[in-house]
């Protein structure tokens, strides 16, 4: 059996509080090799998934035209927000996204499944949450790679599908952004810009 010790643990905690959301403002020119991108790809496969259906595909893009139209989809989806939060101006000064900034992006998509998933009958949406577990192995893994990955959710999924070629049966969960960074934050940069301020564990507590 393998059995892990307190300086195993340690590291894995490092790795976790060290671990960042990288916008296009902290991307620098530096490619990613293929095997550093196979390593964080190999990660997202040893994720739990229900059912042992491991739903998750992954499209790969490094093409200029394909990251302008993707950033171009953002764009609008961004400037449509801003009506949301019209009482916190800070919103429109903020770095959301590293589409083109980034040399690799990856859109990450769940496969609607055309069989029952054990685990799934009453939690249909499991099979997605499978693919979020994915996509965390991805960001820790890059972040012991001392690379940044960042998150891009202001999107609209069918439409980044359709920009991507990729047929109906697939639904976009995660379009990711990576590469090297300038560094990266002690703190959490909207923790320290003072958008949202930190949780503690006894507030996540339900009683």
């Amino acid at each position: 059996m393998l059995r892990f010790n307190k300086k195993d643990l340690n590291t894995l905690n490092k790795i976790i509080s060290s671990r960042r959301d990288i916008r296009g403002n902290n991307f620098i020119n530096k490619k990613v090799s293929k095997k550093k991108l196979n390593i964080i790809l190999e990660s997202a496969l040893k994720a739990p998934s229900v059912g042992y259906s491991q739903p998750w595909h992954f499209k790969i893009i490094e093409d200029k035209n394909l990251k302008d139209k993707v950033y171009n989809q953002f764009e609008i989806s961004y400037k449509k927000s801003f009506k949301k939060f019209e009482n916190r101006p800070l919103y429109k000064k903020l770095k959301l996204e590293g589409i083109k900034e980034s040399p690799i992006n990856i859109a990450v998509f769940y496969k609607k499944p055309k069989k029952e998933i054990l685990g799934q009958t009453y939690m249909k949406k499991s099979g997605e949450y499978s693919v979020v577990c994915a996509i965390c192995n991805m960001w820790l893994t890059a972040r012991a790679l001392n690379l940044g990955l960042g998150w891009v959710s202001i999107v609209k999924p069918k439409k980044i599908r359709k920009i991507l070629n990729v047929s109906k049966e697939y639904k976009l969960i995660g379009y990711l952004c990576i590469g090297y960074t300038k560094d990266f934050f002690k703190e959490p940069e909207l923790k320290t810009i003072g958008w949202e301020k930190k949780k503690s564990l006894k507030e996540s507590i339900l009683k």
